[in-house]
């Protein structure tokens, strides 16, 4: 584990130590207002889903009160798994810390191109494969 850590910090020391800074010009107005609007418009996506999911669920849970079906039956339809809703919070943790990453590397690989695209999809691609595996380690 030291040795990884060590790799690491060897690996990106030079970006920190660099003697001229290359951050001098600041984020372009329009990118911003580009990356808030596709921000606000996906979290806006998100609550409509959510929203309509609640509603199903509640027209599914009316349809079986007055089906009239047996309890036993009802609640192994209805029965919601914790695990689920436990891992929600690491699902998007790991979502947003790979479009970050890919965001940073992209930030310092200008110019934009096609390549900045194919970076973000494999950081994201990356996030998920991880949570894949924290999956697969916290079943055990």
């Amino acid at each position: 584990m030291k040795r990884i850590i060590n790799t690491t910090l060897i690996v990106i020391a030079p970006i920190f130590v660099t003697a001229q800074s290359k951050y001098q010009y600041a984020m372009d107005r329009e990118v911003f207002n580009v990356c808030a609007m596709i921000f606000t418009v996906g979290l806006f996506m998100i609550f409509i889903l959510s929203i309509i999911n609640r509603i199903m669920d509640y027209r599914l849970k009316n349809k079986i009160v007055e089906k009239g079906i047996p309890e036993n039956l009802v609640s192994s339809i209805l029965q919601t798994s914790p695990k689920e809703n436990r891992n929600i919070n690491i699902k998007w943790f790991s979502l947003l810390m790979g479009i970050s990453l890919g965001l940073l590397i992209v930030y310092n690989t200008l110019p934009l191109g096609i390549h900045s695209l194919a970076i973000i999809a494999f950081c994201v691609a990356t996030s998920f494969l991880g949570y894949y595996f924290f999956l697969k380690q916290s079943e055990k």
